[in-house]
């Protein structure tokens, strides 16, 4: 019975990541907002290790809410607790997309593109239609009732905007990224004769770009 539980848990977690990782394809598709390409900007791994350990915990808040919203107001057993955390945790994740995708506070000033779109609302909709198909009884699933769908959408909303509240926070005190240095014209010529030539040597309007090799 042990063995069986923990093959329906992990068969139901790696659906979940196949749902969620084939939403995501379409993620290359997706606009940017105009001021994130107004100047350079740089990988900068600190920045999403920040961003990781900041929103991070948030969605397991989440999972948490929803364990004991099947616990204590649907008394689930261990097929619908497996079908509860399954929908939810594929809508938040699908879902906070459009919320993080953006700096823009709220989220839906700036608009994703219709691929990406569409494979959100799609998966998160496969996702809720599951339980009630006939692989239900294969996945481990039971039907949901619809009261879970209430409680779906509330924590679908209120994960939404405490992300939002996240956000305003987050970038309000992230530290600035690294200055992009501007060279001047001849720069690249300069740093190739740099070792050939002197400061006496160039004219004065070039002195300054030699200056820049040394930075």
């Amino acid at each position: 019975m042990a063995c069986n539980s923990a093959g329906s848990w992990s068969s139901l977690t790696l659906l979940n990541n196949l749902l969620y990782d084939s939403s995501q394809l379409a993620i290359p598709t997706d606009n940017v907002d105009p001021e994130l390409l107004a100047r350079p900007s740089r990988w900068d791994a600190g920045f999403i290790r920040r961003f990781m350990l900041f929103f991070g915990p948030v969605s397991s808040v989440f999972d948490f809410a929803t364990f004991g919203v099947m616990l204590w107001i649907f008394h689930a057993g261990p097929s619908l607790f497996r079908t509860g955390w399954f929908v939810e945790s594929l809508a938040t994740q699908t879902l906070v997309i459009f919320a993080i995708r953006t700096q823009r506070i709220p989220f839906f000033r700036s608009h994703p593109s219709v691929p990406l779109l569409l494979a959100a609302l799609g998966v998160v909709t496969v996702g809720v239609l599951l339980p009630a198909t006939p692989l239900a009884r294969t996945l481990g699933f039971e039907p949901l009732p619809g009261l879970f769908f209430v409680a779906l959408a509330l924590m679908v909303v209120c994960y939404l905007v405490l992300i939002e509240i996240g956000k305003r926070w987050f970038y309000r005190t992230a530290p600035a990224g690294p200055a992009i240095r501007h060279r001047n014209p001849g720069y690249r010529l300069l740093r190739r004769a740099a070792r050939f030539t002197t400061a006496d040597s160039l004219p004065d309007r070039l002195v300054a770009s030699r200056l820049d090799l040394d930075d």
